[in-house]
């Protein structure tokens, strides 16, 4: 089963829910952030192309 591990964003208006959220102050720092926590958590991170990224976990349980 996938889940989202954490969200990366510039918006934290479009953000909620029940995974970390990470607010960063423009999109390179999102990218950054996103890069390193997709290491960190061994998980793979998807560009929405709305200023957020999330860092999603597909291997199956």
């Amino acid at each position: 089963m996938t889940r989202i591990l954490a969200v990366v964003s510039v918006k934290p208006q479009q953000v909620a829910g029940g995974a970390p959220i990470f607010i960063e102050k423009d999109a390179n720092s999102v990218q950054q952030t996103a890069f390193l926590l997709e290491k960190i958590l061994d998980a793979n991170a998807h560009d929405l192309k709305n200023g957020s990224i999330i860092l999603v976990d597909h291997r199956s349980s």
